[in-house]
């Protein structure tokens, strides 16, 4: 299906909501949750791992970055952090089926970059000496060129590491300035030449629009830059400005050059236009991928799901997150780690898992999860068949929600008969607001979301 811009019906549409990276988002989740039911769900089940490590240091602030991180320069902070990862993965491993295969490892941050070959290995240690990773195991890590080395690559490599997310961000220098975050094209280009020579099976590239001095010139550049390195997927985000949260993005308001919300989607326009052009599928969002990239394959199959990092080809895998902030996942259940390193390393070294709060799903949050997770993913309901995933007749148990679609309809957003729903091409860049008619928190938490384009 081909995407179809409407810069009327986008502005129209474009409201706060959320990313569906989860359902119930994190708003729900509480500190006052019952731990135990995460800790069955992890202990009795016996299918695929998957598993998160939060590494939150950075040498340098990127001043629009809303991530949690650690600013520093001292190596040895990751050191004592390593450890503590030691702990809570001793810990976890108590309250897990051991046996369980993991077909997934990602490291987030932050930058996990600025781990040391050395410290590399001792988190490789750690990895495999608790846990089953399958040899065939998607092992990806976010990576930036400017704390990375062949020396670290080689290291990632040598413990089982295969995928990269290279952070580009924007090309342009005087964007680079303004955000703090200074990457020649030239840096990107060497970085991408070892990790190929070093054998990595997949190489992806993050961007972000309207940034300050972004224009749309900028932006057609800077396609062009990543085009040329060949990546097998490209994530292109939209710049979500929450200084109340993130005080360091104040800075850029002093530039009085961030991008109106018309240009913006303009951009977003280009973006669109130029990657499907140059043989990228649009995955959905902000995802383009290689046609034979498993992501393209997920979405024709329609086995794609969404978890906390995003758009994933992992079908119902239990997600075990270790680190400050990092999120677990089971089938029921949702679980964070605490925020700040002073209570992560105090639990601890008290000898307790380090999760500060969380959410248990009731059977009514799954059926609505498994509807918003197959809008998100394919675009389409098809009655009878989710219908036979959530238990319930679907076209009965939700005519409320269906019915309130039919302003989109009207709108030529999506087309609904007795049997379905079927997402247009004008309607996939909203395909957010879509999901949130199906949302039952959504009126109590909206206004803290970003905007849906």
């Amino acid at each position: 299906m081909k995407t179809e811009f409407d810069l009327e019906l986008i502005q129209k549409y474009n409201r706060s909501g959320p990313r569906y990276t989860s359902y119930p988002t994190a708003l729900q989740f509480s500190e006052a949750v019952d731990k135990a039911p995460i800790f069955d769900a992890l202990g009795q089940a016996e299918g695929p791992l998957s598993l998160y490590f939060h590494i939150p240091f950075c040498q340098k602030l990127c001043w629009f970055c809303a991530c949690n991180t650690i600013i520093t320069t001292k190596q040895e902070s990751a050191d004592a952090y390593l450890d503590l990862l030691d702990k809570e993965a001793a810990l976890w491993i108590q309250r897990t089926n051991r046996k369980r295969p993991v077909s997934q490892v990602h490291l987030g941050g932050g930058s996990p970059s600025f781990l040391s070959p050395e410290q590399i290995y001792k988190l490789g240690s750690i990895l495999h000496s608790y846990f089953s990773v399958t040899k065939d195991a998607e092992c990806g890590i976010e990576l930036d060129p400017r704390s990375s080395t062949e020396a670290k690559a080689a290291a990632l490599r040598d413990i089982g590491f295969n995928r990269v997310s290279i952070g580009i961000q924007e090309s342009n220098t005087k964007v680079q300035k303004a955000i703090n975050r200074i990457q020649p094209q030239e840096l990107n280009q060497e970085t991408v030449s070892y990790l190929r020579r070093l054998g990595f099976t997949s190489i992806n590239v993050d961007l972000v629009y309207g940034l300050p001095y972004q224009t749309q010139e900028s932006i057609r550049q800077t396609i062009v830059d990543v085009i040329s390195l060949n990546p097998d997927r490209i994530a292109t985000f939209n710049y979500a400005h929450v200084p109340w949260m993130k005080p360091a993005q104040k800075l850029l308001e002093r530039t009085n050059a961030l991008p109106e919300a018309t240009e913006k989607l303009e951009m977003f326009r280009i973006i669109i236009e130029e990657f499907t052009a140059a043989g990228y599928v649009f995955i959905g969002m902000d995802h383009f991928a290689k046609p034979d990239d498993p992501l393209s394959v997920a979405l024709k199959n329609k086995t794609l799901r969404r978890n906390f990092q995003g758009y994933s080809t992992g079908a119902r895998t239990d997600i075990l997150a270790m680190g400050i902030s990092s999120i677990s996942q089971s089938e029921n259940a949702y679980f964070q780690n605490f925020k700040e390193m002073p209570e992560y390393r105090s639990k601890l070294e008290s000898g307790q898992v380090p999760l500060a709060k969380g959410y248990v799903l009731t059977e009514e949050d799954q059926r609505r999860r498994e509807i918003i997770m197959r809008l998100m993913c394919d675009f389409e309901l098809d009655y009878e068949v989710v219908s036979k995933r959530i238990g319930v007749e679907m076209s009965n148990a939700y005519a409320t929600e269906l019915k309130s679609l039919e302003s989109m309809q009207a709108d030529g957003l999506l087309v609904m008969d007795s049997n379905g729903l079927w997402v247009t091409g004008k309607g996939r860049l909203l395909i957010r607001n879509i999901a949130m008619h199906f949302d039952a928190y959504l009126k109590f938490s909206e206004q803290r979301h970003s905007k849906t384009i």
